[in-house]
């Protein structure tokens, strides 16, 4: 495909896996490699199509800042492939747990797939429930869509709630629609929160601000949005591709920021 045709793909795609998007956008955008200028003007404009993808914000400021965009583009495909996040939490599941995801968090569903031994309930808050719990069905995880109505009845049935970060910042992330539902009936319950948090979902806070000014809509009713905003006080354990760690002590030190990734596209 030819780098324009993938830049294109990436900004009209919709409910696609975050990592496939960032790899097609990281081998399509090294066509700017030359172009400077032109390269910051086919980053903006690819996040103002897709601002809720975190990762897309962590690989356009890699390319931006880079000495080297070709070499720069090859590093952030690797890192991705070599999350180490979905086995991590792997890992870390307690044996034999019941599990309550909401959405499709695609780095979540291959943990439980490596895990086998586990039980989800899946809500089922925009009728993907089915699908998601059929793929981990054939993962060999049993697994149940539940009708999104029944969030306590889930939570109720659960020992651990995982939901998982779009994009990351210093006191709250995005998530799908039912994970905050999800994290908010857990806290009443005492059921454990778990957020799910891979390679560059931890964005700087200028571009969490921009995120959200562009993804939540003011005029729109909490639910209709497409995406809900989810305090890391629901959240008892972060996720990441360092390892388990709580919300007050996950301070990255590589948030890089470009400033000129920021302001309306041209």
């Amino acid at each position: 495909m030819h780098p324009i045709e993938q830049l294109r793909f990436v900004a009209r795609a919709t409910g696609a896996d975050a990592g496939l998007l960032v790899q097609e956008a990281a081998s399509a955008l090294t066509v700017f490699r030359s172009d400077p200028a032109a390269l910051v003007v086919a980053c903006k404009r690819l996040l103002a199509r897709q601002p809720a993808v975190g990762p897309l914000w962590w690989l356009t400021t890699r390319l931006v800042l880079a000495s080297d965009v070709s070499q720069s583009a090859r590093e952030a495909i690797a890192e991705l492939d070599g999350d180490p996040t979905s086995r991590e939490l792997a890992h870390l599941i307690p044996d034999g747990a019941s599990i309550a995801i909401a959405g499709w968090p695609s780095q979540t569903v291959e943990a439980l797939v490596r895990r086998g031994d586990v039980s989800v309930l899946v809500l089922d808050v925009e009728g993907q429930g089915s699908a998601v719990a059929r793929r981990l069905e054939r993962g060999g995880v049993e697994a149940e869509a539940v009708e999104g109505g029944r969030i306590a009845g889930v939570v109720a049935e659960s020992s651990l709630v995982i939901v998982e970060a779009a994009a990351a910042g210093e006191a709250a992330c995005l998530v799908d629609p039912g994970a905050a539902g999800l994290a908010a009936t857990a806290r009443s319950l005492s059921t454990p929160v778990w957020l799910v948090a891979g390679v560059g979902r931890r964005i700087a806070e200028p571009y969490w601000h921009a995120l959200v000014e562009q993804v939540v809509d003011l005029e729109l009713p909490s639910w209709l949005q497409n995406q809900e905003v989810l305090s890391y006080g629901l959240v008892d354990r972060v996720l990441t591709p360092s390892g388990p760690t709580s919300t007050e002590a996950w301070t990255p030190t590589d948030l890089a920021c470009a400033s000129e990734l920021l302001g309306r596209p041209v």
